[in-house]
């Protein structure tokens, strides 16, 4: 959604076109428009509610247990057991050389074993930078105490250092025009969710 004033006011606006609805089959209203204070005040009202010194290590506590677990991506499992397979294999035919076999045919057959080992270690080691680390409660803790008192900085701060703390939190709005609520989500490689009904409740 992009950001729009009317008559003075904020609001969001989503533009889907027409076109692009009909070729991909898609279900949505040609226009939607939602009032930014109609979004923000239940949002702050909630972020201030979960962060505030009483509920703060609750919070933190659940960020850091729904974050998914230290787990190698697949393509990285099947790099790393290529790898072994290829290192067997390399021993099996220096085996095969020592006792004898025929060296251009086992030339051929290391050629092949390295190349392939090659491009899974160059797999594994392009996956090694993708693969999400889960924080530390004691991490979570330290960026949220980075942010400051953010029950404040959210109900004084101007709009630019309202914007950097919903980045820090890795906060991610989804609007459901049919329903009229918002989803809204803080993301440190955690979960955290609540229906946000712009209406007014929350």
């Amino acid at each position: 959604m992009q950001g729009q004033y009317n008559h003075g006011d904020a609001y969001y606006r989503c533009r889907f076109p027409q076109e692009y609805a009909l070729a991909n089959q898609v279900a949505h209203p040609s226009n939607v428009y939602l009032r930014e204070d109609a979004l923000t005040d239940p949002l702050d009202t909630w972020l201030t509610s979960a962060f505030t010194p009483h509920r703060i290590e609750q919070t933190i506590t659940a960020m850091a247990d729904a974050q998914p677990l230290d787990q190698p991506p697949a393509l990285a499992t099947a790099a790393q057991t290529i790898i072994t397979e290829c290192d067997a294999k390399l021993e099996r035919y220096r085996a095969a050389l020592d006792a004898g076999a025929d060296p251009a045919v086992v030339t051929g057959w290391t050629s092949q074993t390295q190349a392939e080992r090659a491009r899974a270690e160059a797999d594994l080691h392009a996956q090694s930078g993708n693969s999400p680390r889960r924080m530390s409660p004691t991490e979570i803790k330290g960026l949220v105490q980075a942010l400051g008192d953010i029950a404040t900085v959210l109900r004084d701060a101007d709009p630019a250092d309202k914007a950097e703390v919903y980045r820090q939190l890795g906060l991610r709005l989804t609007y459901q025009p049919e329903t009229q609520t918002v989803r809204a989500v803080v993301d440190l490689s955690a979960h955290r969710g609540v229906m946000v009904c712009v209406r007014g409740g929350t």
